[in-house]
């Protein structure tokens, strides 16, 4: 009975009994959102200096308050802090606590807000950290990502469509592929920290308050660019999680593609990579195996982060304004889809940096396969004048001869290239060498290595 007397007190006089263990449980939420316990105590004690400069709060009492405060910090930092469901959630807990050290003053910190405002301002500040620490990730990974196109800027690989050979590439070319994929995921994140570095701390339960407090000061101590504008959108709010849900999304996406790419690379198939022990395991029966689980688990953790944004969707759809309990469930999907986009951030820069590319064999592959066909349809339309449609059709003629003979373009003697068309000469052989082949692409974002160390130092000079 006592537990329940604890939690009832919050609701002063309304209710005559306390919950029952059932309701207890699905009712707290300290399990998880003790995470935002640092976000709560700074905006507490910002709210408590506000209250002070408005004179709502004597110095004295906003004094105490803010002592408090850092004990009560200091105590969950250190782990001795006595979390309790039986209060809850982190903001009743951290003034539970903060009663029992200071008495009277602390009762007066609740001035002037409601715990509507006060959660929605701990979550938008702790997500807003997390978006710096996506962004950081991502520049890690891109710097590694520099490294490897910097010195693999003229090695030649296949470029592949529908996974089948296509046209020659550099491998600092596609590095240099996913460097723009990552940098349009940091972008989104600091779009997204943009759009939320505004403050609901102040639009109370719903409707504002009648105290003369000062939203703009609050705001500015926590480092918002402003207060919300409208106190029921403030406290209703989350879009600012779905939105770092969703950049999470796309970014994982970008790190699955990536980790898929790895897997076939690693195979002994394609022997394109070697990832490094580190990042790699063995088989418990099979002892020459070495899988990339590294990259098996990035792969898979996209559905973990896009399902919490489909969850987090799911809940939002149907809310009319302002609060509902059923926000309550918006923390732990934002939580999980951090932990494991930072998690595979960390373990994808690592796998760059270790990474050691088999240019020679990448270099046979790409020579294989009919990857200078598109060269010489161009050579055809270059050269000879031909219309695109019917160099194509003599490309494609002798890539069918090719294949008869169980050979690749350059193989074919100038008679049998003749035999398809006879205007063709020995300057064919020059644009049907691999080298040739991506030197030649040399517009804007092309794969000559000319142009990739272009995009290269262009990023490495916007990283530094």
């Amino acid at each position: 009975m006592t537990e329940q007397k604890s939690s009832n007190a919050m609701w002063g006089g309304r209710f005559a009994a306390g919950p029952d263990a059932i309701m207890e449980a699905i009712n707290a939420s300290i399990s998880f959102d003790k995470r935002l316990a640092s976000q709560d105590i700074a905006a507490s004690r910002a709210h408590a200096a506000m209250l002070a400069d408005t004179g709502i709060l004597t110095d004295t009492d906003a004094a105490a308050i803010r002592e408090g405060l850092l004990t009560v910090l200091s105590e969950i930092e250190t782990g001795a802090f006595p979390f309790s469901a039986a209060l809850e959630d982190i903001h009743m807990n951290v003034e539970a606590r903060l009663t029992e050290l200071i008495g009277e003053p602390a009762r007066r910190l609740h001035t002037g807000r409601s715990r509507n405002d006060q959660v929605a301002t701990d979550f938008r500040m702790w997500v807003r950290d997390q978006c710096d620490a996506a962004v950081f990730g991502l520049e890690a990974l891109m710097k590694a990502l520099l490294v490897q196109a910097e010195a693999g800027a003229d090695a030649v690989m296949p470029g592949f469509t529908h996974l089948q050979t296509a046209q020659p590439v550099t491998w600092g070319h596609h590095m240099m592929a996913y460097v723009e994929m990552f940098a349009r995921d940091r972008s989104r994140f600091v779009d997204a920290r943009t759009r939320m570095n505004e403050c609901p701390l102040g639009a109370a339960a719903l409707a504002g308050t009648s105290f003369p407090i000062d939203r703009y000061a609050s705001a500015s101590a926590l480092g918002f660019d402003r207060p919300m504008a409208n106190s029921l959108d403030a406290v209703s709010d989350r879009d600012f999680a779905l939105e770092f849900l969703s950049s999470a999304s796309i970014c994982a996406t970008h790190l699955s593609r990536f980790a898929e790419e790895m897997v076939i690379w690693s195979s002994a198939q394609f022997r394109f990579v070697r990832l490094s022990d580190r990042f790699s395991t063995g088989s418990s029966i099979m002892p020459q195996k070495r899988n990339p689980d590294a990259a098996e688990l990035i792969r898979a953790k996209v559905g973990r982060i896009t399902g919490s944004l489909v969850a987090l969707l799911t809940i939002m759809k149907g809310l009319p304004l302002a609060y509902s309990k059923d926000m309550q469930e918006d923390k732990e999907q934002v939580f999980d889809a951090a932990d494991t986009l930072m998690l595979s951030l960390a373990a994808m820069e690592g796998m760059v940096r270790d990474m050691v590319p088999g240019f020679e064999v990448m270099r046979g592959a790409a020579s294989s396969g009919f990857s200078t066909a598109t060269d010489l349809a161009d050579w055809l339309v270059r050269e000879l004048g031909l219309p695109f449609r019917e160099a194509h059709h003599v490309t494609g003629s002798l890539v069918k001869l090719a294949e008869t003979k169980a050979c690749d373009l350059p193989d074919l003697s100038l008679e049998e290239m003749q035999s398809a068309h006879s205007g063709i000469t020995e300057a064919v052989y020059d644009v049907l060498g691999v080298d040739k082949s991506v030197a030649s692409r040399a517009s804007y974002g092309g794969t000559a290595p000319e142009q990739v160390i272009v995009q290269v130092k262009r990023w490495q000079d916007l990283l530094k």
